[in-house]
């Protein structure tokens, strides 16, 4: 048993020995089904806290031959013909038991955490020759009798292939924070290709590889001809593919977990989830197991990233990306295209770039189905604030801190009130957005009902009706006793015209089937007056 090869299986029994454990074993069964195919090659990115790691060492526990694991998997998922899944992605049945117990503690592991060579800045320059040396040591140790020296000049790669043709022994790779380099030389793009230069030399082509299994945060970097280990099945949060449910705790565990632990389920969801990973809502896992540990919900993000990592990317100076930002503190959503974004932290050219980023990092969540991202939770909202706050934003504070007052204004039916609330947020947000359009006045909308996110579903952009759309569409939460509000917006023209285009084109039409009363909001913006307008009517079901 060494540390990086054959390990182990002690941080994986470290886990399920733990107090909160979920089990994800199940995950094993896809491993063995590409096993020794051309799918063999796997890149799972995800934001920190989701789990990558512990995946690893269960995938170490279960292959390596440094260990015997048979106690650690029984009762496990992976180890009944037919588990209580949550409905899983591959075939159940003997074939699967057949290769859990042919494969497990049957395979020769290198299971390394490149974060373990690359913590400090001045080991960029000599990381990988330090990962090679460490393994092949190792390696020496584990096949003495098949080691030949002669074979040091071509490093890892030309060990394991010697290796390989004498023994006949492949092996299963497990590499964790693959991508380090990317985020601490970020700007070292040499040191990068030669990165990228040693994987595909470890990896393409290599008969000695029986599984690659790389965790990191961004998906794999492409430098032209560098792309040659785009072998990689890539599963990322904007593509998960079919391992949605593997990484992140699903509703059906967060559930169960707070009933088990007597929490407030309602709770842990405004906080926690939000997370959209393919088919799938994912919570936080590890701040679902701190609120269910230390019984109490807060923000638990800032253990592991802090606001300021996300304030330099949200002022970077692109059309478009304050708007969406101030958009998405207020509850929306903004569609962006997460194709364009080069897979690294410094390379962007427009603001989806820097949207695209921040969901790989956890602070937005992608909806496949829309192309919309969006602030997932409480703990990621406040996190923004932060950002805010200390970012020269101190007008937006302003609009999101008198936001609750304006939103009772709104049930009140107090439209003078409200215009003046809308009236305020306007001024807030001139240092951030060109106040000069119908878009730009349903952003700082945004802004200035934020406190609707206790209360409201994401608000909805130009609802659908039939015969026209509608701006905003706030609809109550379950349980929530406040009405739904369609809120009508217009540029030089009138909120008399406003309220009248909701009730000719029937926009409460789509929306009175799924609230008791909702309230029409017409609000106009005259520019020659420099003033708002606002018109309040409860709407009257026939």
């Amino acid at each position: 048993m060494g540390i990086y090869v054959n390990p182990g299986n002690l941080p994986f029994r470290e886990a399920v020995s733990s107090q909160i454990y979920l089990d994800k074993s199940e995950l094993i069964h896809y491993t063995n089904s590409v096993l020794k195919t051309h799918r063999k090659n796997i890149c799972l990115s995800r934001p920190r806290r989701f789990g990558k790691s512990m995946a690893a060492d269960m995938l170490a526990a279960y292959y390596s031959k440094g260990c015997d694991s048979r106690e650690l998997f029984e009762g496990l998922k992976v180890s009944c013909e037919n588990p209580d899944s949550t409905g899983g992605i591959w075939e159940g049945g003997t074939k699967q038991s057949e290769a859990y117990r042919a494969n497990l503690n049957q395979h020769n592991v290198i299971r390394f955490d490149v974060q373990r060579f690359l913590f400090d800045e001045s080991h960029v320059s000599i990381f990988i020759r330090k990962i090679q040396e460490v393994i092949i040591k190792e390696l020496e140790a584990e096949f003495g009798e098949y080691f030949d020296h002669s074979y040091d000049q071509y490093g890892l790669p030309g060990t394991l292939e010697q290796i390989f043709a004498n023994t006949g022994e492949g092996f299963v790779f497990i590499i964790d924070e693959w991508d380090c380099v990317f985020r601490l030389a970020k700007d070292d793009t040499e040191i990068q290709k030669k990165y990228l230069d040693f994987l595909r030399g470890l990896f393409k082509g290599s008969g000695y590889v029986e599984l690659a299994y790389m965790t990191g945060i961004l998906p794999i970097k492409k430098y032209g001809e560098h792309s040659a280990i785009n072998i990689f099945d890539e599963y990322s949060v904007t593509d998960p593919k079919n391992m949605g449910e593997y990484f992140g705790f699903t509703e059906k565990e967060v559930r169960e977990q707070c009933k088990r632990y007597h929490a407030d389920f309602a709770e842990m969801r405004k906080w926690y989830d939000g997370y959209q990973i393919g088919s799938f809502h994912i919570y936080n896992p590890k701040s679902v197991v701190d609120a269910l540990t230390w019984n109490k919900f807060k923000s638990y993000w800032t253990g592991t990233e802090t606001y300021e990592a996300l304030k330099v990317y949200i002022e970077r100076n692109f059309d478009g990306l304050k708007e969406a930002v101030v958009e998405m503190l207020g509850g929306g959503q903004c569609k962006i295209d997460p194709t364009t974004f080069q897979n690294d932290m410094t390379t962007f050219h427009m603001k989806d770039d820097v949207l695209t980023l921040l969901v790989h990092l956890g602070y937005l969540t992608y909806d496949e189905q829309t192309d919309n991202v969006f602030i997932p939770n409480q703990e990621i909202a406040q996190e923004f604030m932060r950002a805010v706050k200390v970012g020269g934003w101190g007008s937006l504070m302003e609009a999101l801190n008198r936001s609750e007052e304006l939103l009772k204004s709104t049930w009140a039916m107090d439209a003078d009130a409200v215009a003046k609330g809308v009236a305020n947020a306007r001024k807030d947000m001139a240092s951030i957005l060109q106040y000069n359009d119908e878009n730009s006045m349903a952003c700082a909308l945004y802004a200035a009902y934020s406190a609707t996110r206790a209360y409201y579903a994401k608000p909805i952009r130009e609802l659908p009706t039939g015969r026209g759309f509608a701006d905003v569409v706030y609809l109550p939460l379950k349980n929530a006793d406040c009405p739904a509000l369609l809120i009508e917006l217009k540029w030089n023209k009138s909120a008399e015209g406003a309220i009248r285009q909701i009730k000719e084109k029937g926009y409460a039409d789509w929306v009175k089937s799924y609230t008791g009363d909702i309230l029409l909001v017409a609000v106009n913006y005259d520019k020659k007056r420099d003033i708002h307008e606002c018109i309040i009517e409860k709407y009257r079901k026939e």
